[in-house]
C-alpha cells in the first residue's frame, strides 16, 4: 500500500501551500459546475446532488451573519445571501475566488471574498451566527486547526454545518484512484493526514470518535450526523473513487451538523 497517514496533530509544514497550488490549478474545472450551482435556487449537496430537503444544512436557517470555510466559487453563499444571509466566503485559492467574483458580476449578487486560510480565521472572536463548508476546509484543512478557529468566531448558540467524504468511504476507497471497494484498505486508528500518490494535495480525515471527542473539545455540541444517500435520479459522477452503485449501498459523504454551547 502507498497511502500516507501522519498521525501527528500538530499543523505540518507545507499543507496550505499546496492545497493552494492545487486548487489554482484546478479552479478551471469548476467554472461551469459553479456557474449551474449559482443559477438554481433548490440547493443540492454533494457529489450527487442530494436536495436540500432530504439533508437539511440550512434548517432552521432564518439569516444573520454567515461565514463559508473554503468557499471555493461561493455557491453556498450565494444561496445564503438569497435566504436572507450575510456572508462571507474565505477561501485559500485566488483562482477559485477571482471565479466567484466573477459569478457575482454575472448575478449580480455581492458579498466580501476573502483570500485567506481557514486555520487562521482573520475575523474577531464571536463575529457570525452561522458557519458552513462543503468540502472546503471540511476536508482540506486540518481539523485540529479549522474546527477550533470555527468555534472561536461563532457566537454562542451559533451552527456549524460541514460536509465531506464519509469515514467508511475513506476507509475503503484505492490509493491509486479505483473505485472503493467493499473491503477496508486502511486501518482507521491513528487516520488524521492523507496523501494520495502522485497527488500533490493534502486531505484531512479523522475517525466519528476522534470528531466527536475535538467537537466536544471546540465548545460544540453534536445535533445530527447525516449519512447521504444518491437521490433516484443520481448518475455517475466524473470523480473516480467511487461508483453510484457503492453510494447506494455505503455513505460516500456526511454532513455533520453541530451548535456552539454557552
Amino acid at each position: 500500500m502507498c497511502f500516507n497517514w501522519v498521525m501527528n496533530r500538530r499543523r505540518p509544514i507545507g499543507h496550505v501551500q499546496s492545497n493552494r497550488a492545487v486548487w489554482d490549478g484546478w479552479a478551471a474545472e469548476y467554472v461551469e459546475p459553479g456557474r449551474l450551482a449559482w443559477d438554481d435556487d433548490k440547493p443540492r449537496w454533494g457529489i450527487y446532488g442530494v436536495p436540500e430537503t432530504d439533508v437539511g444544512l440550512f434548517e432552521p436557517f432564518e439569516g444573520g451573519d454567515v461565514v463559508e470555510l473554503g468557499c471555493g466559487t461561493a455557491y453556498v453563499s450565494a444561496w445564503l445571501a438569497r435566504r436572507g444571509g450575510r456572508p462571507v466566503g474565505i477561501d485559500n485559492s485566488a483562482a477559485q475566488l477571482a471565479t466567484a467574483a466573477s459569478f457575482q458580476k454575472e448575478f449580480d449578487l455581492r458579498f466580501p471574498l476573502i483570500h485567506g486560510d481557514a486555520e487562521k480565521l482573520p475575523f474577531a472572536d464571536e463575529s457570525f451566527d452561522f458557519a458552513i463548508s462543503e468540502y472546503g476546509a471540511a476536508i482540506w484543512c486540518d481539523p485540529y486547526r479549522w474546527l477550533p478557529e470555527a468555534g472561536r468566531v461563532l457566537r454562542p448558540g451559533g451552527r456549524l454545518a460541514f460536509l465531506g467524504n464519509s469515514v467508511l468511504m475513506t476507509l475503503c476507497v484505492f490509493d491509486d484512484n479505483e473505485p472503493a471497494s467493499d473491503r477496508l484498505q486502511r486501518p482507521q486508528f491513528g487516520m488524521h493526514r492523507l496523501e494520495w500518490p502522485d497527488d500533490p494535495g493534502v486531505e484531512f480525515h479523522i475517525s466519528h470518535g476522534d470528531r466527536i471527542q475535538l467537537l466536544r473539545d471546540c465548545g460544540f455540541e453534536v445535533e445530527n450526523l447525516i449519512e447521504l444517500q444518491p437521490p433516484v435520479d443520481a448518475e455517475e459522477t466524473r470523480y473516480p473513487y467511487v461508483q453510484l452503485d457503492w453510494a447506494r449501498q455505503w455513505p460516500t459523504e456526511e454532513a455533520w451538523i453541530v451548535r456552539k454551547t454557552g
